[in-house]
């Protein structure tokens, strides 16, 4: 009877870390930014798309490259077209004049939605909307 009472929580636990836990359409693609639109409306566009990216996986973390930064954290989804991003470990080195990387830095603690529509995510800050698009190049080195 133990056996078979561990061999069932053990295989539960197994068939759960197998099950897509992402929230649709974040997973499998590393996404870049297109633009932000912060609350008065303006509009911020970066200078190079692939210097700031995003990528979910399906463990409930994320990588970003914030232009001269790498870092990581975890999410989280508890209903549909909900976001939480946890705190980020974020390498600290300083960025040219002009960068957006102190304003996504101090807003993506705030991101509570997301809203996948014609292939673009959008992420929904207290801040503004950031808008992503699905990167061409995957993961390469830009200066």
């Amino acid at each position: 009877m133990k056996n078979a009472l561990l061999f069932l929580v053990v295989t539960s636990f197994l068939m759960s870390c197998a099950v897509d836990r992402g929230p649709p359409g974040l997973r499998a693609k590393e996404w870049q930014l297109v633009r932000i639109q912060d609350g008065s409306g303006a509009v911020l566009v970066p200078d190079v798309k692939a210097k700031y990216t995003l990528e979910f996986d399906a463990l409930s973390g994320y990588e970003v490259r914030i232009d001269c930064n790498r870092g990581h954290g975890k999410w989280a989804s508890h209903a549909p077209g909900q976001l939480l991003l946890g705190p980020l470990a974020l390498t600290r080195a300083a960025c040219a004049p002009g960068s957006l990387h102190d304003r996504i830095v101090k807003q993506l603690p705030y991101v509570r939605s997301y809203l996948v529509k014609d292939n673009r995510l959008f992420l929904m800050a207290d801040g503004g909307t950031y808008e992503f698009e699905p990167s061409t190049l995957g993961k390469v080195s830009v200066p």
